[in-house]
């Protein structure tokens, strides 16, 4: 019997959906670091002033940090050879996820591949049929997906609305478990969610709380150790993620909690038992991390001196700076082709400063989401305040 032959191909929408990505303006162009993550670095073999990285306390290149990623890897390998359920489990992770627990002030914790992998693995199995999500509108897509990877009813609230947030949960009785889910810092707007409020919330509705702490570590709080303790909630969110690929300067994500909410996540979440664990150096460095906060309170301090100085300067100059109050600080763009074009000016007058646009942001809220360091020196913030100031006139925004 002969076969009907068709004509179509197959992976045509590839090049299709991307075209209609690029006129569209929500491409995204890759630029390539020639050095390592510092306040000046070498971006596509040019030197530039770094306003993007999430490099908050610039721990990426601290010498004790990759010290201990050196001699960690001289003694381990290069590579763990398993998973943790298995083979790979090594000293340096257990005593990295005893120093999390004591950064975070909390029981226990388990270190994972990333912060996604955390999101995309753990929320499914907080909440499945018979229960119930709500989440801020404006949480990050990392939430989103570990949500949608989970068979319980999803709902929204309106961005920090603690009304809203009432508002739902009047109706939630009927669900046998209620997980409410926040970012800690909201990663394109530098706003804080008001996580002593939930707390307090979800204490009278007898729902979990989840809070994603990404950006709030080693920037929040008089010891930059988040929202918890910003607030002085510490050990009254129920799951509190976060990351080390962003102030702690390294890689890998963790969940921190009870010991109950470890011994669930460990057997429970495939995220974890399915993926290689990080490599010794990679835990050593994250340790180390975690000891340069504790002894050398300098950056945080340095850092937020920079923000409050960036922040200033940007409004005087007349640019809408939205709502943040941390070192995200985005530059409100609106259309994205702006954004784009905004950061080419910059990178030409050598200040590395990216746009974010769609999906990322909505349509019409395109940015240059500019991000504070704590090793920026004044010289370097004035030189890309005058970068900014020059391109802004040229777009139109000031």
């Amino acid at each position: 019997m002969q076969t009907k032959k068709h004509s179509r191909n197959p992976t045509a929408f590839m090049k299709e959906e991307y075209q209609d990505l690029v006129t569209k303006g929500f491409d995204w162009r890759l630029r390539t670091l020639t050095s390592g993550s510092d306040p000046r670095c070498l971006v596509d073999g040019k030197k530039v002033i770094m306003l993007c990285s999430n490099n908050y306390l610039n721990l990426a290149t601290h010498p004790k940090v990759v010290k201990a990623a050196l001699d960690a890897t001289t003694r381990y390998g290069a590579g763990s050879g398993s998973v943790r359920p298995i083979a790979g489990n090594m000293a340096v992770h257990d005593e990295l996820e005893k120093r999390i627990a004591w950064f975070k002030k909390t029981e226990a914790s388990l270190f994972y591949q990333s912060g996604y992998a955390v999101n995309a693995g753990l929320i499914p199995q907080l909440a499945g049929e018979g229960d119930f999500i709500l989440s801020d509108e404006l949480n990050h897509g990392s939430i989103i997906d570990g949500s949608r990877l989970s068979k319980a009813e999803r709902g929204i609230y309106k961005h920090s609305d603690m009304a809203d947030l009432e508002r739902v949960l009047a109706n939630s009785e009927k669900y046998r478990r209620i997980l409410i889910i926040s970012d800690g810092v909201f990663s394109m707007d530098g706003d804080v969610a008001p996580a002593d409020q939930i707390v307090r919330i979800a204490g009278e509705y007898g729902a979990m709380v989840y809070i994603d702490d990404s950006h709030g570590e080693a920037v929040l709080g008089e010891h930059g150790r988040g929202v918890g303790e910003h607030f002085h909630i510490e050990g009254k969110i129920d799951v509190e993620m976060g990351t080390f690929s962003k102030g702690l300067g390294v890689v890998g994500g963790f969940a921190a909690g009870s010991n109950d909410l470890r011994n669930f996540a460990l057997n429970k979440s495939r995220s974890w038992l399915l993926s290689a664990s990080h490599p010794a150096g990679v835990a050593a460095a994250c340790i180390a991390a975690l000891e340069v906060m504790e002894t050398e309170p300098q950056h945080v301090k340095q850092l937020w001196e920079n923000t409050h100085y960036w922040k200033k300067q940007l409004a005087s100059l007349g640019f809408d700076i939205g709502n943040s109050v941390t070192p995200i600080t985005p530059v409100m763009c609106g259309e994205s082709h702006t954004a784009k074009k905004f950061s080419d000016l910059l990178y030409g007058m050598g200040v590395f400063a990216f746009p974010i646009v769609f999906p990322m942001v909505a349509r019409d809220r395109a940015r240059i989401r500019s991000m504070i360091t704590a090793g920026l020196t004044r010289a370097d913030l004035d030189e890309a305040l005058s970068a900014f100031e020059k391109g802004g006139k040229e777009v139109g925004l000031i």
